[in-house]
C-alpha cells in the first residue's frame, strides 16, 4: 500500500468496513459519498485544553483488563454487569469514550458467545458504537519471528483491529525481556517490520506497552561474560535504546505511567564500563515530552506511595493515589492529543463482586476533573 492510501483506510475503518470492503465501495457516487463524511476522531474537543481541562471527554479511557472480572463473569450467575456487551454499556453510562480491549474472551454464556472471530468483532463494533465509544488498541501479541505465517496471523489481528475501528494495535508485554543489547536490536529489526506492516497495509500505528524494567539499564559495555555478553552499561534504559533504533513511523509506545514512576524508584544506578557505580535517575514526562507524538497511548494508572514493598508504589483508584498526574500531562506536551486508558491491575475482587466497575466511576470523575 502506498501512503497516500492510509488516510482513506482510516475513513474506512471509521465506517466499520474492511479493506476490502472500503475499495469495493469506492467507485462511483459511494466514493463521493464518503470523502464527505470527516475523518474519525475529528472532534472538536479532541485537542487543546479549552478551560483547563487536561484529558479532554473524547480521550477518557479505560482498558478492560481492569474489570477483567466483569467481562468473563457468567451472566446467568450474577446480578452485575457480566459480558462485553453489559460492560461496555456500563461503561457508556459512566462516561468513558475510548476503550483497550485486552484481548477478546468472554464467559461462553454472556451475549455473543464467542468473540474471537471476525462476525464476534462486527458484533462488538455495534456495541461500541451503540453506547458512544471507539476502540483505541488491543493488548495483543506481536510475533516473535518473521516468517510467512507469522506474518498472515499479523494481517489476520490487523483485520479485526479494523472492523473494531481502532487506530492502533499493539502488545502489553515488553519488545524483550532481555537485558542484553542485542537482544534489544533483534527486537527492534522484529518491530520494524511489523510496525511498517500494520501502517502501510492496515493504516494502524503498532504500540509497545512498558512494565519497569524496560526502562532498567542495558548491558552494552564493559568486559564480557563467558557467553560473549556485556556486563555493564553505557547508561541508557532498555526502551530509550529500543526507540532510538525503531522507526518513529511505524513503531509507537504506549507508556504506562505507574510503571514509569516505578522504574524511577528502583533503576536508580547503573555499573560503568570502567567498573563505577553511576546514579542516574528516570524522568517519565521528559521523555515522553522529546517525542510526545511518539506516545499516542497511556496506562493512566493511579499508585501510593509504599517503600515497604519493592516496587515502591501499591496501586489504587485513578486520582487517589499520589502520581502527581496534572503535572505529568502538562509537562508531556501535545496537549489533549494523548489517549490516556485508566488501568487498575487489582481492581478485581472476589470478595466485592462489583468493585471493578465501582473504581472505574471513581477514576473516570477523577480524570475528568484534572486542570493545568
Amino acid at each position: 500500500m502506498h501512503d497516500n492510501e492510509v488516510q482513506p483506510l482510516k475513513l474506512a475503518k471509521g465506517l466499520g468496513l474492511s479493506r476490502r470492503q472500503f475499495m469495493a465501495a469506492s467507485t462511483g457516487m459511494a466514493a463521493v459519498a464518503l470523502t464527505a463524511v470527516a475523518a474519525p476522531g475529528a472532534r472538536a474537543d479532541a485537542v487543546g485544553n479549552a478551560g483547563g481541562v487536561l484529558v479532554p471527554k473524547s480521550k477518557r479511557g479505560i482498558i478492560l483488563y481492569t474489570v477483567r472480572d466483569a467481562t468473563s463473569r457468567d451472566p446467568n450467575t450474577s446480578p452485575y454487569a457480566s459480558g462485553f456487551k453489559a460492560v461496555i454499556e456500563e461503561l457508556g453510562r459512566i462516561g468513558y469514550t475510548q476503550l483497550e480491549f485486552a484481548g477478546y474472551g468472554q464467559h461462553a454464556n454472556a451475549p455473543g458467545g464467542n468473540l474471537n472471530t471476525l462476525d464476534g468483532a462486527r458484533l462488538l463494533r455495534k456495541w461500541l458504537d451503540d453506547n458512544g465509544i471507539e476502540a483505541e488498541g488491543n493488548h495483543g501479541s506481536v510475533p516473535s519471528t518473521v516468517t510467512d505465517a507469522t506474518l498472515a496471523s499479523f494481517d489476520a489481528a490487523c483485520e479485526v483491529a479494523n472492523i473494531l475501528g481502532m487506530s492502533h494495535i499493539g502488545t502489553g508485554g515488553d519488545p524483550t525481556g532481555s537485558a542484553y543489547v542485542a537482544d534489544w536490536d533483534a527486537a527492534a529489526a522484529r518491530w520494524n517490520v511489523f510496525g511498517e506492516r500494520a501502517w502501510r497495509k492496515h493504516g494502524l500505528k503498532l504500540y509497545t506497552h512498558n512494565h519497569d524494567v524496560a526502562y532498567s539499564f542495558l548491558l552494552d559495555s564493559g568486559p564480557l561474560d563467558d557467553q560473549g555478553r556485556p556486563t555493564r552499561s553505557s547508561g541508557i534504559r532498555r526502551l530509550e535504546h529500543f526507540l532510538a533504533n525503531t522507526d518513529p513511523k511505524y513503531v509507537h509506545l504506549e507508556m504506562d505511567i505507574y510503571w514509569a514512576h516505578v522504574a524511577q524508584y528502583k533503576h536508580k544506578a547503573y555499573t560503568a564500563a570502567d567498573g563505577s557505580t553511576v546514579t542516574s535517575i528516570f524522568d517519565p514526562a521528559a521523555v515522553v515530552a522529546k517525542q510526545s507524538k511518539r506516545f499516542p497511548l497511556f496506562h493512566a494508572k493511579d499508585g501510593a506511595i509504599d517503600t515497604t514493598k519493592a516496587d515502591g508504589y501499591v496501586m489504587t483508584p485513578f486520582g487517589t493515589g499520589d502520581i502527581d498526574y496534572s503535572t505529568f500531562f502538562r509537562r508531556v506536551g501535545a496537549g489533549g492529543w494523548h489517549n490516556p486508558m485508566y488501568e487498575q491491575d487489582n481492581a478485581p475482587s472476589g470478595a466485592s463482586p462489583g468493585q471493578s466497575l465501582e473504581f472505574a466511576k471513581v477514576s473516570y470523575d477523577n480524570l475528568a476533573a484534572l486542570r493545568g
